[in-house]
């Protein structure tokens, strides 16, 4: 038996998706704070799309392997599966790339509430490049340097918030279990800016 059956259809205890929804609100309120999920049988990664999707929401697992924690997904919220171009939850369990960034739905002006919530898996929250943040929610400056999430990515991300209020939210999930938000409110300023 592979890890996604054992999971399939049972879904979150529902204390533990309030714990996860209080985790997700709270590292968007508070950007660049670290929150800690909860220990589960799911990659830690999943876990805000487990507590936040529904039948409304379409879904993207982009994943590196053979499992398909998209089922698992899809069976456990009643979130229909999406191209990533048309999910609100875009989880990627493998490796980030910048496309991933680049192809999330956006929202518009008119609809910013439809835009993507991308939730990265990466090795850690530590020891990757150093950014500053500034913005709501941060009283002066927030240094972060997620590991796995390197300046191309934070250009790509750059790019998918342009056009505010319209624009992606991120969340960068480490291996432990550990999260932080970088909403499309939060400014990123990399070492190579001035």
């Amino acid at each position: 038996m592979t890890t996604t059956d054992s999971v399939l259809g049972v879904g979150l205890d529902p204390v533990v998706a309030q714990r996860v929804y209080r985790s997700v609100l709270d590292a968007f309120t508070r950007p660049g704070r670290v929150r800690t999920l909860p220990d589960t049988e799911f990659p830690p990664a999943l876990l805000p799309a487990l507590a936040l999707a529904d039948l409304e929401t379409g879904v993207t697992v982009l994943e590196a392997d053979d499992t398909d924690w998209s089922e698992v997904l899809a069976v456990a919220t009643g979130a229909p599966v999406a191209a990533a171009a048309h999910s609100k939850y875009v989880t990627v369990l493998r490796p980030v790339a910048a496309e991933d960034l680049a192809t999330a739905d956006r929202g518009c002006a008119l609809s910013p509430e439809s835009a993507a919530t991308v939730v990265c898996a990466i090795p850690s929250l530590d020891g990757g490049v150093p950014v500053t943040l500034t913005g709501p929610g941060i009283a002066e400056t927030e240094a972060i340097s997620p590991q796995g999430f390197d300046e191309a990515l934070w250009n790509a991300r750059a790019v998918a918030t342009a056009d505010f209020p319209a624009g992606i939210d991120l969340l960068l999930v480490a291996d432990d279990g550990t999260m932080l938000g970088v909403p499309r409110t939060t400014r990123v300023r990399t070492g190579q800016e001035n």
